[in-house]
């Protein structure tokens, strides 16, 4: 095979039909400067001449219209005229496509897919066979996606960062677009929570640089760690930043965004399932649910309680997620009773979303600290404050009040069995 640099090069496609366009689009793609001749057009070729996308002759193909063409595409579905089209370029000594047969002309038009900077293309090399081809073709793009291939450059080139939000901590989790950017990576810059268990299914000689914090503990600075980052990708590295939910949801992917656009460096980020929409869904707590609770209000901890999140647990009007909420779990519940939250709102404490040592602790506001101290919650986990972390919510739930509405599944025996509840 042979791959050709068709941008700015004249290629001429003899034909105005709806396979004829989908040639061209493909050849626009690589920027070819395309002329057809045909003596007619299909919408989508008419569109294109209209927009200045190419240059039409309207009347039947001539050789001289071959003339300075580096490559021909035939697809008249007329056999004379294809079989005129492909001698006319062998005098020329020009390759042509012949859409008719594929068996006549110099050149094949492959099956391609395009992943980052590797264009992949399946070719029949006996008796065409186009279904085939794309069959191959969809398999090895379905490979690609799935990042089961090492696409790590490997001859120097511009560095870049992306970061990768790895989801609640379960490998399954990860996205196809996190998948494909581990497979790309020359360095791994990660965190403590999210997929660590994805790092062992890395080549060997991908460095991993490990600076994730704890509570109450952290080793390496944020301003380090944008510094690890820049420089990095200075060095002409692919570098992953692996985050554990998602990079722009308390992250601060932002932060290292900007540090990386300051210093010049090409920056991307993949988007992640954040904890606070994951864990609640593996405990089997619908974080709205119709004819109980319409809105969600996502907060750090740390940062305490705002006037909206404390409007919404005293109307009954959204359910509260809390982040990084465990060490303040006792400030935040006497806060809100105080404010005039129901010391009966439920509070489910979802330990270790999506993990296999899920744990889920129920209480009401006014008692789930002192619960949470007896079974011994700890960090990471997510607090769910509202009416929908009462237990039973699923099964209580009067059908008229749902029957037109999605529902979430209910939870698994296996974590009801974890759950702590108290009454």
């Amino acid at each position: 095979m042979l791959g050709v640099d068709l941008a700015g090069r004249r290629v001429v496609v003899v034909g105005g039909g709806p396979v004829a366009a989908r040639r061209v689009q493909g050849l626009l793609a690589d920027a070819a400067s395309v002329v057809v001749v045909a003596p007619a057009l299909c919408e989508v070729l008419a569109d294109m001449h209209r927009w200045g996308l190419v240059e039409w002759r309207s009347r039947e193909v001539e050789a001289r219209d071959l003339d300075g063409a580096w490559l021909v595409h035939t697809a008249t579905g007329d056999r004379a005229t294809d079989d005129a089209v492909v001698g006319w370029a062998a005098e020329r000594a020009t390759f042509c496509v012949d859409a008719g047969t594929g068996t006549r002309g110099t050149a094949r038009t492959p099956a391609t897919t395009r992943h980052d900077e590797v264009l992949v293309g399946v070719v029949s090399t006996g008796v065409p066979d186009p279904r085939r081809t794309a069959a191959v073709r969809d398999a090895v793009d379905a490979h690609l996606r799935e990042g089961r291939v090492d696409l790590r450059r490997r001859r120097p080139g511009a560095g870049r960062v992306v970061l990768v939000g790895g989801g609640p901590g379960r490998v399954d989790l990860l996205t196809l677009g996190a998948r494909r950017a581990l497979a790309q990576a020359d360095v791994v810059v990660t965190d403590r929570l999210g997929p660590v268990g994805v790092l062992d299914e890395l080549a060997p000689d991908v460095e991993v640089i490990d600076v994730g914090k704890s509570p109450g503990h952290h080793p390496v600075p944020q301003h380090e760690i944008n510094r690890i980052l820049v420089e990095q990708a200075q060095r002409g590295r692919f570098v992953v930043r692996l985050k554990g939910g998602d990079p722009f949801l308390y992250g601060r992917g932002g932060e290292e965004v900007l540090a990386c656009r300051e210093a010049g460096v090409d920056v991307d980020v993949v988007p992640g399932v954040s904890s606070a929409l994951a864990a609640p869904a593996a405990a089997g707590i619908p974080l709205t649910h119709r004819g109980t609770v319409g809105a969600v209000h996502v907060m750090n901890g740390h940062d305490g309680w705002s006037s909206a999140a404390l409007t919404g647990l005293r109307d009954a009007s959204c359910t509260v997620v809390v982040l990084m909420g465990v060490t303040v779990l006792a400030d935040l519940a006497a806060q809100a009773v105080a404010a005039g939250v129901d010391p009966l709102t439920p509070v489910a404490v979802v330990e270790d979303g999506t993990l296999p040592t899920q744990r889920v602790t129920r209480a009401p506001l006014a008692d789930v600290a002192a619960r949470a101290a007896e079974v011994g919650v700890r960090a990471p986990a997510v607090l769910v404050v509202g009416a929908v972390a009462a237990e039973g919510l699923l099964d209580a739930a009067a059908p008229d009040a749902c029957d037109d509405a999605p529902t979430a599944d209910r939870p698994t025996d296996a974590v009801r069995a974890r759950d702590t509840m108290t009454s």
